[in-house]
This record gives C-alpha cells, structure tokens and sequence, in this order.
C-alpha cells in the first residue's frame, strides 16, 4: 500500500511539473491568407524563429498559410475575438475596424517606398495602428504589399479610358473602390482567397496587386495582361489579439514588436530582390507587359476627388503630413 502512495504521489508530482511547463511556454498562432511562396510566408516564419529564440522557447508562433484559418475577414474577426493571436491581411480590410488607416491608401499618394517606410515606420504609422487597440487589437508593424498593378483578361491598359467598363476586383477600401469608379470600371469586391477561381471563371475581368502577390498567386495563369499603373501603395499589418498580448511579460511583449518590425524590413527587402523574378515569370507566362503608362492621366483623375472623401471625414492633416515627407 505505501508503495501505491508513493507511486501516485510520484504521479501526482510529475503531472503538475508537466502542467507548471505547459502554462509556462505560450504557442501563439499567426494566421495569413498567402501561399507559402509569398513573401509575407516568408516573413512570418522569420518572425515566428526571432520570437522563440529571444524569448528562449518560451514563446512559440505556429504559422498557418493560404488561408487555412479562414479569408482575410474571418483571420481578422478571430484576431479580435481571440479564437486567432495574430493575424497579417492588407490595410484595405482593417479599415472598417480603424478607417483612420484608410489615409494610406489613397492612390497616388506615396512617391516612392521610401516616402512610405518613413511614414508607417515613424509616427504617423505608430498612431494609426494605436487605433486598432479600441477594436480590441494590437497593431505589432506595418509590413508590405507594395505598388498595384492591374491585369486583366481583355485589353492592355495605358489610360484610364481603357478601364471603361471592365469589371476589377478590388479591395473593399473605399478609396480603392472610389478610384475604380472614377475610372469607369466595375469595382467587384470579394474575399482575396476567392481572386483566383473569379479569374479564371470570368467572373471578373481582371485584379489589382503588387508583382509579388500576382505572381506568388499565379494569376499570371488566367490574366493576358499587366499594367504597370501603380496607382496606390498598400501596406499589410500584422495584429494581434490585445489581451493576449497584454499577457505577455513586458520583456516578451518588447520582444515580439521588435521582431515584427524585423521581419517587416526583411519583407520589404525580398520583396525588391524578387522583383525581377516576379516580372519574369510573369512575361513567361505569356503575359504582355504595358509600362509606357500615362499615369498624370490616371492621377489628376483621381487623387483630389479621393483625398476630399477622407479630408471631409477626418480632416487634413494626416493627409498634408504624409504629402509632405521627403
């Protein structure tokens, strides 16, 4: 009988040593709707290797791609209810949660990347993703879409005019469905994850992306053409669930912001180097590739008529203050 005792109490001692080492190790899952080829891939494993290794395996990302947790809106909606921890989509779907994040895509309101970095990385983009902390989400970084292009099955594209009735999917950022409209297209929201099978069915006509979400994404597939009309920069943000967050020791929590920002700069740099590569692979697809762009045309369209719809929803001074970094 003393030896059953001391067997359980062995037993006992032994589970709450396993149990004290559960509730030590925290595992977070990062949920995103791009193939395990994008770069946003990418970077979240480089985040999720940066967080185990300075926090000494304590705290652990799990990273699940391509939508395997749900589309860009279900992937939000359990960030913020905490069925997700942290969560990567484009700005454009944070933007009913925060439309004060709607100022970054404004078309053709960044120059160049490095107008953008200074502005989302300094403290333009710290107040921004501060909003998403009443949505009951902490904004960790601003990562990279990049410069959209638009391909589409039916025509090449040079001015605005040859938009005419063509039907795009879009984001559901207003500014994005605004421009749209503006050029005479039929702006067709619809989950991201959808893009594909909308291509190739012919239920829209054409997309808006970055080379490296047309390419990683394959649209070169099902598209004939590109257009090289830049008309907007997007970000993607990467959030977490705020009460998880806040559960992490401040040590951890200085920890995983500094890695998100990391990996956020090591996407930005893939995203450069893969350029040509994308573009490549994109022309070898059989894709006719249109650069001569007249994109004034495209911009004295569009930029006044998008930047009043926000300047008349939340005045002009994100706006004069973005327009002004050098």
């Amino acid at each position: 009988m003393r030896t059953s005792f001391a067997a359980l109490a062995a037993m006992i001692f032994g589970l709450a040593g396993t149990i004290g080492t559960a509730h030590a190790e925290t595992v977070l899952r990062f949920a995103h709707t791009q193939p395990a080829s994008d770069t946003h891939h990418l970077a979240a494993e480089r985040f999720a290797k940066l967080v185990e290794e300075r926090t000494k395996g304590e705290v652990k990302v799990e990273v699940h791609a391509a939508g395997t947790l749900g589309n860009d809106s279900a992937i939000l909606e359990g960030v913020r209810l905490g069925t997700i921890d942290i969560g990567q989509t484009g700005n454009p779907f944070y933007t009913r949660f925060a439309p004060r994040l709607n100022v970054l895509d404004l078309p053709y309101l960044f120059r160049n990347y490095e107008q953008a970095y200074k502005v989302v990385d300094g403290d333009i983009g710290r107040s921004l993703l501060g909003d998403l902390e009443e949505r009951g989400m902490k904004g960790l970084a601003f990562w990279e879409i990049g410069f959209r292009k638009v391909t589409n099955s039916k025509r090449p594209i040079r001015t605005p005019a040859d938009l005419k009735g063509l039907k795009i999917r879009t984001t559901p950022n207003p500014a994005h469905v605004k421009a749209f409209e503006i050029f005479g297209a039929i702006p067709t929201p619809m989950p991201f994850t959808e893009v594909y099978m909308a291509l190739e069915t012919g239920t829209v006509d054409g997309q808006e992306n970055p080379l490296n979400i047309i390419r990683s994404n394959k649209f070169q597939e099902v598209q004939k053409y590109l257009s090289f009309t830049d008309h907007a920069y997007t970000v993607s943000v990467v959030s977490m669930n705020l009460r998880k967050f806040k559960n992490l020791t401040p040590e951890q929590q200085k920890i995983v912001l500094d890695a998100a920002h990391e990996a956020a700069v090591y996407q930005r740099q893939l995203n450069r180097d893969q350029a040509a590569n994308d573009l490549k692979a994109i022309e070898e697809a059989g894709v006719q590739v249109i650069q001569d762009i007249d994109r004034e045309a495209f911009k004295k369209l569009v930029f006044e008529p998008a930047k009043k719809g926000y300047t008349d929803q939340f005045g002009s001074e994100l706006v004069d203050k973005i327009t002004a970094t050098q």
